[in-house]
């Protein structure tokens, strides 16, 4: 069985934008699918997912992504394989389209984490797609940096609370688990934030022995709860997958984060849990193969 799960950010989604979060979420689904059935791995399988979100100017992740204080995008992303527990990361990176793509690589190499100018110069040297910085601010971007941008970023106010996130989660035909999760962080950030996106066991987990899981939210508060990981081994304790879920929203409590997450176990079982406004997201109906997806105020 292959079994795959998309995100699109958990947040205050405007009644306008949630047909194309909804629509978007499904593309990358079915991108991501149609690696996983011709045999592709989960790896694989998730950074095709997540390169899809970071082309669509929809979400907050690579082409798209929100711009910080001084006007400038600076992206962060993280991947995992569940079968080797092999990590890569890259944090507060300019200039690189297709952020997960440089993940991937810093993965397959004996390296687990790269940021800023040093991850764009190994960019080049993997033949990693780079632009010029501008080319990454979207119109959307930049029309609410023009509307936002003196607003004093505050990660407790609901009025930051912009979902728009990315993130997949994958097993695939030899029964490997993988994650990964893409962002441009929150509008307004100060130059070189990192949220939890990036930071595995945080913001992207995967284990063959659990599951595989992305989260979404407001990192800081995330961070100290190790939320990704955390989720991970309610599946290790024996529970089953949407109640772990479930169960994981309650793991947010100490610092009274909001946020969603997916995941997949090693059964091939997707959940999606949130506790903000709206998430957006799509899976198949294990049973069913229908599409499971969002934006939707409630968990199905």
């Amino acid at each position: 069985m292959i079994a795959m799960a998309v995100h699109g950010g958990a947040g205050l989604l405007p009644s306008d934008v949630r047909d194309a979060h909804r629509n978007g979420c499904r593309r990358a689904l079915q991108r991501g699918l149609d690696v996983l059935r011709a045999g592709g791995t989960a790896l694989d399988g998730v950074q095709r997912a997540v390169v899809e979100l970071e082309n669509d100017e929809t979400y907050d992740a690579g082409f798209g992504s929100f711009l910080n204080r001084d006007g400038q995008v600076e992206c962060d992303a993280g991947i995992m394989d569940g079968a080797r527990l092999a990590t890569g990361s890259v944090c507060a990176v300019a200039g690189v389209p297709n952020p997960v793509v440089l993940a991937r690589k810093i993965l397959e190499s004996p390296l687990a984490v790269l940021v800023a100018g040093g991850a764009r110069d190994f960019a080049v040297e993997q033949g990693v797609d780079v632009c010029e910085p501008e080319q990454l601010v979207s119109p959307r971007a930049r029309r609410l940096w023009d509307e936002h941008g003196d607003r004093r970023w505050d990660v407790a106010d609901d009025r930051s609370l912009f979902g728009d996130t990315v993130g997949a989660v994958a097993l695939d035909q030899r029964g490997d688990l993988a994650a990964a999760t893409s962002t441009g962080g929150m509008p307004g950030k100060p130059p070189g934030r990192v949220g939890d996106s990036p930071f595995i066991g945080t913001g992207v987990y995967a284990n063959n022995a659990s599951a595989a899981v992305s989260t979404t939210g407001h990192g800081e508060l995330i961070i100290p709860i190790v939320w990704a990981k955390s989720a991970a081994d309610l599946i290790t304790s024996g529970m089953g997958t949407e109640e772990a879920a479930r169960q994981s929203i309650q793991l947010l409590a100490p610092t009274m984060a909001k946020g969603g997450l997916i995941m997949v176990d090693q059964r091939g079982v997707p959940a999606v849990a949130w506790n903000t406004p709206h998430m957006a997201f799509a899976y198949l109906d294990p049973g069913t193969g229908d599409f499971i997806d969002g934006p939707r105020t409630s968990s199905p």
